[in-house]
């Protein structure tokens, strides 16, 4: 669960553990779930079902990508957990305080962190709850599908930045859901994508203008933007394949 990634947002996905539960419009045609769920069997989504903890090789994937990284002059980014939630309530804290001793450990890399549960954030790295703090080489990232979504979590997000100041903060605008109007408290990194088709669940359609329209405000608001797909990885109008890394 641990890999060089097909994801051009990042160079490498690790999984320290598998299973979630949907908790937003943006999950009802979660990949993870049809995958690791639906195809092969490995866990089951929902409340109560157990999260499964990957294997201690997969586990020290990260170390050999921090020594090759240490290398390099450009950062190397990891997306952390494509197939689970790092602030998920019914994740065993002791997990998520390993996740960040292994973080602490890979100071070459930058940890995305992205979750659908940004309100837990600030209280899951709180030492005063007995956690342990936010590394200094992780972004937080929330999804924002959609205009009610955004409005709602933004300020929760900001609150993140302000407080444990991240390397940077991202917004998941995958898939895009609706039309958006961003604000000052929009995050550094604006990553939008269109949905696929997953089993059963047919994908919902991505205006392009919805995409012009957020790349024309992160624009304004000297944010940096990156464009992944259209739906069903469609073709890519002119002038919208903008594919920016925060600086």
């Amino acid at each position: 669960m641990g890999e060089t990634t097909k994801i051009e947002w990042t160079d490498h996905t690790f999984n320290p553990w598998i299973g979630c539960t949907k908790v937003s419009p943006a999950c009802d045609g979660c990949y993870a779930e049809h995958m690791m769920d639906h195809r092969y069997g490995r866990v089951q989504w929902g409340a109560g079902e157990d999260r499964k903890r990957t294997t201690p090789g997969n586990w020290r994937k990260p170390i050999a990508w921090n020594k090759a990284a240490a290398a390099k002059a450009e950062s190397t980014y990891v997306f952390c957990a494509s197939l689970a939630d790092v602030f998920d309530n019914e994740v065993d804290p002791l997990w998520r305080w390993d996740l960040f001793k292994l973080i602490e450990a890979t100071p070459h890399l930058t940890w995305l962190l992205l979750t659908k549960r940004i309100g837990n954030v600030v209280k899951m790295t709180d030492p005063a709850n007995g956690c342990r703090p936010l590394p200094r080489n992780a972004a937080i990232g929330a999804s924002l599908p959609n205009q009610e979504e955004y409005d709602r979590d933004r300020m929760k997000l900001w609150e993140v930045k302000q407080r444990l100041q991240p390397v940077f903060t991202f917004g998941s605008f995958e898939p895009l859901l609706s039309h958006i109007i961003l604000d000052k408290h929009a995050p550094d990194w604006v990553i939008v994508g269109g949905e696929t088709d997953q089993g059963s669940h047919k994908a919902r359609h991505m205006e392009s203008e919805w995409a012009w329209v957020l790349m024309r405000q992160t624009r304004e608001l000297g944010r940096s933007f990156f464009l992944k797909q259209m739906t069903n990885k469609a073709p890519i109008p002119d002038g919208l394949l903008i594919r920016e890394f925060p600086t």
